[in-house]
């Protein structure tokens, strides 16, 4: 029923596919409008408002590795790497 379109995009110009599994998704979803930006531009425009999260570079207390993480970390409390923070919560 559905067949791929080539859109263009209203920001950057750039053609986009809006493909038929998207279109069906609109369909179910009752959405009347196809998209006008492509999901480059979309992504973007979702971003916008949104403050930067900082990240904080400290010591994993576990192997001592280099760790970001995205609080300021106190020196009350251990902080661990991804890996061994997952490896912990696997226990």
């Amino acid at each position: 029923m559905f067949e791929d379109k080539v859109l263009k995009c209203k920001d950057c110009g750039e053609d986009f596919v809006f493909t038929a599994g998207e279109q069906e998704f609109y369909a179910e979803r009752g959405f009347q409008n196809e998209p006008q930006r492509c999901k480059i531009c979309r992504d973007a425009r979702k971003n916008a408002g949104k403050p930067q999260r900082e990240l904080f570079t400290t010591t994993c207390a576990k192997c001592g590795k280099e760790a970001k993480v995205p609080f300021q970390p106190s020196n009350d409390r251990p902080v661990y790497c991804s890996e061994c923070y997952a490896a912990m919560k696997q226990q």
